[in-house]
């Protein structure tokens, strides 16, 4: 059941209180920098990452908290330094959504969900943005950051016409990979082939991070299928042969 807002308000206050006193008085919670809670804040992520991936909304709500905690703690430690505190956190989070909604706040019209984030692009600009490219963090994973480049560069018209264009491009770097002779010339090439794969996937409407992903656990699967009948067997995995893992690995494609 929903919370009134007024239930709302209370909770969020309570969190800020706890956070008070944690700063005040526990040694660990004292000690804490933006330095030190940074790589925690990322672990976070990627946790409440699995719970979605999962679709498990009561780890989900689990992990929402965690990551709560960190953005109210930054705002503790903002406000501890006369930089902001949580109140200029969720303003400037307002007025930025605001402006650039003026669909919603404003007499802009818009006919689809491309047009809103076309929109955006330009506003973020208009804001003084020097580029486009430049809301892309450096630290994001390989795959995600491909993404948002493409993704924010076709806002603004930088695109391909067709997947089958696309395509294309993605056979011409295969074979350029193939030919690569040096293996510096390999690691380029295969570079570009990822990025020519994850623009198909774009055009496909497929998220290539979430593909992968569910690859990755087909696979974590599927082997620890074979490691689990070494271990019935009391072996290792090292002692069986290749056709014996085959073996076991299909059968564990086929559940």
């Amino acid at each position: 059941m929903s919370n009134t807002l007024e239930k709302k308000k209370e909770a969020f206050e309570r969190l800020l209180n706890v956070m008070d006193d944690l700063r005040a008085q526990c040694p660990w919670d004292k000690k804490q920098t933006i330095h030190t809670l940074r790589h925690l804040t990322i672990e976070e992520t990627y946790e409440l990452a699995e719970a979605i991936d999962e679709n498990n909304f009561t780890e989900m709500k689990k992990e929402l908290g965690d990551l709560l905690l960190h953005i109210v703690f930054y705002a503790k430690i903002g406000d501890e330094q006369n930089a902001f505190d949580i109140a200029d956190v969720c303003n400037s989070l307002c007025e930025k959504l605001i402006v650039r909604h003026p669909h919603i706040y404003g007499d802009v019209k818009v006919k689809d969900e491309e047009e809103v984030k076309q929109n955006w692009e330009k506003i973020k600009l208009q804001e003084g943005n020097k580029s486009v490219l430049g809301g892309v963090p450096n630290t994001l994973p390989a795959i995600i950051k491909a993404m948002r480049m493409q993704d924010k560069a076709a806002q603004v018209g930088f695109d391909w016409n067709n997947k089958e264009e696309v395509w294309e491009k993605v056979e011409e770097e295969m074979n350029e990979f193939k030919n690569a002779s040096t293996l510096q010339e390999r690691e380029d090439e295969l570079g570009d082939l990822l990025f020519s794969l994850i623009n198909y996937a774009r055009f496909e409407d497929i998220n290539p991070e979430t593909a992968l992903e569910k690859t990755n656990k087909k696979f974590k699967y599927r082997f620890q299928k074979i490691e689990e009948y070494a271990s019935t067997l009391g072996k290792k995995i090292t002692d069986l042969t290749i056709d014996e893992m085959n073996e076991i690995w299909e059968k564990a494609k086929g559940e």
